[in-house]
Parts: C-alpha cells; sequence; structure tokens
C-alpha cells in the first residue's frame, strides 16, 4: 500500500532499472509522455522513447530499421518530411542534452506490433512500459456511445497486454477532455474510472505544474514541435500545454481549431494513471482484435463488434 504523500505510478516504477515511456496512439502522442520520461530521467532512470507512428516511415533506409516494424529516428532522419513528429522529438532531445533515439513503429495489427514491442524490450532489457495517451479515448470499453479513436490506442494495449514478463505495464492518460471534439462523454470516462478503481488498475492521478521542471520542459519542447510543424501542430497537446500555463476557455493556438469553441481547463493538464493488464481487462472487443496483422483488421473488428450491442448513452457531468 502507498503512503498519501507518495506517488502510486513513480512508486511502482522505482525498482525498474529500463523503462520504455511510448505513445500509444500516433501523431504526437510521445509528447505527452513527456513530463513521466524526463522525471524518470532525472532520477537516474534508463529511459527508452518510442511512439506509434504516423510519419511515412516507409522511406526511411534500411539502417534505419532495428527490426521488421520497429525504426530508430534521429535527429537527421528523413529531412525531406515535413511532418515527422519522432524526428521532431529527436532534435529537441538533442538540444537539451538527452538521449536522441526516439523508435517508431509503423501502423499495424495486434502481433506485428507485439513482435516489434518485444524486439525493443530484448534489445534494451526493458523492465517497465509506461503507455500514454494523449487524450482518454485509451479508457473506452467499447460499449458508448462514442468511442473517439480507439483503433491505435487499443491495438498498442493489446501488443502490450500479452507481454507478462516485462514486471511493470502502466497507462498514463493526460489531456482530459481533449476527445469531446471526436464524440467521447467524459461523463461516461469518469464512471469508466470509477470501475477501474473498484477493479483495483487506477493509480490516481497528478498534475503538470508548470513551475516544475519537467513542467517547463513540456512546454518548451511543445512550443518547439510548433515551431517545426506549423501546418499539422498538435491540438492535443497544444491544448494540455495551454492548460499547463493556465490559459482557460477557448484558447485558440492554431488554425486548425478555427470554428470549434476549445475549452481548456485545469483537467487537461491532470495524467491519470492505471496498471495496463487491469484497463486491457475492462475492454470488451480486445479479444476480436488479437489475431490483426492490419491496422484496417482492427477498425473492421471494432465496428462488427460496435453492430452487435446496445450502447451506454453519453453522460453529462452535472457541473
Amino acid at each position: 500500500m502507498t503512503a498519501l504523500h507518495s506517488n502510486p505510478l513513480f512508486d511502482r516504477l522505482a525498482d525498474a532499472e529500463n523503462i520504455l515511456v511510448t505513445g500509444a496512439g500516433g501523431g504526437f502522442d510521445i509528447y505527452a509522455g513527456l513530463p513521466v520520461a524526463l522525471s524518470l530521467m532525472h532520477q537516474g532512470k534508463q529511459v527508452r522513447l518510442a511512439n506509434l507512428s504516423f510519419s511515412a516511415l516507409a522511406g526511411l533506409p534500411t539502417d534505419a530499421w532495428v527490426a521488421p516494424d520497429l525504426a530508430a529516428v534521429t535527429p537527421d532522419s528523413a529531412p525531406h518530411l515535413s511532418y515527422f513528429p519522432e524526428r521532431t522529438l529527436a532534435q529537441w532531445l538533442q538540444a537539451h542534452g538527452y538521449p536522441a533515439t526516439v523508435y517508431a513503429f509503423p501502423q499495424t495489427g495486434v502481433q506485428p506490433l507485439r513482435a516489434a514491442y518485444r524486439e525493443l524490450i530484448d534489445l534494451h532489457r526493458i523492465d517497465a512500459i509506461v503507455l500514454v495517451d494523449g487524450g482518454t479515448d485509451i479508457l473506452m470499453r467499447g460499449d458508448e456511445a462514442g468511442l473517439g479513436t480507439p483503433e491505435e490506442d487499443l491495438t498498442s494495449v493489446a501488443a502490450l497486454a500479452a507481454l507478462e514478463d516485462v514486471p511493470e505495464r502502466l497507462v498514463v492518460s493526460v489531456g482530459f477532455g481533449v476527445d469531446a471534439y471526436h464524440g467521447v462523454s467524459h461523463g461516461l470516462v469518469l464512471e469508466n474510472i470509477a470501475a477501474l478503481e473498484r477493479a483495483g488498475a487506477y493509480l490516481g492521478a497528478f498534475s503538470i505544474p508548470r513551475a516544475t521542471r519537467e513542467g517547463a520542459l513540456f512546454l518548451d519542447a511543445v512550443a518547439h514541435a510548433q515551431e517545426q510543424t506549423p501546418d499539422r501542430p498538435s491540438i492535443v497537446n497544444g491544448s494540455i500545454a495551454a492548460a499547463v500555463r493556465g490559459s482557460f476557455g477557448d484558447v485558440q493556438f492554431t488554425s486548425r481549431t478555427r470554428g470549434s469553441e476549445l475549452f481548456v481547463n485545469p483537467l487537461m493538464s491532470l495524467c491519470f494513471a492505471f496498471d495496463l493488464p487491469g484497463l486491457a481487462a475492462r475492454c470488451l472487443y480486445l479479444d476480436r482484435i488479437e489475431d490483426t496483422h492490419l491496422m484496417r483488421q482492427v477498425h473492421s473488428r471494432i465496428a462488427e463488434f460496435r453492430e452487435e450491442l446496445v450502447t451506454r448513452p453519453s453522460r453529462r457531468i452535472p457541473h
């Protein structure tokens, strides 16, 4: 049992030596894991970074591929690509004196993604994994009225759920509220978190204060990414960063959200932490996607599952 003055997430990682912090849902998801990753680095841990990628990885040279479906991205990778969050992060890490390799997984089904994770785990003797979602759709169990965009997130969960030899597998969700645009009911998110608490899989929440070293570095990394990718900045991490700065309400920081009313608020800077096997056990369709090899198979399996059930209606937060 953890003392109130300590943090259950970091307590679970206290004995780990080689930790993988990895983005679950593609794009800039790994940026949402930076505060945790940097905190672990500052504690003297060996931390590797990875991300399920939306980038054009097929154009990388042969020597960039550590294994099938596992690429090592450096600050100099694919300079011709304008959108490459993994390279942008590697450049920021190098500029700040941190190890500057970010591993990238192409979009695949569960089986090849699990094999790629196994290669990375063996390569660096990983003994703990923190899977990070920028948003909350990773917490959807499948019967909600709206799931957001769960395909990549739950492919990552399924891939890691079977790797039982890794002593610690955890999930962190950052950015409460950002998935409302994709139809997620955050009343149901809270209901799901309560169920995970009853199941013993919820590890509590903590904020990312801008007065901390890690909070300040996160803000700097997001600003750098926005400068390097002006046409496709991360709305999720931009919202989280705005919340960390203390902004509130309809804070417009990119033309991508023109015409949409944002609700940036302090809850977006909270990191909700969970036991990964416990979260995986709550997903109602994880067995349906287990044998997939392609992301389009994941999409179709979830769609087939959704056709067979009566969904829980959205739940309004009465405050």
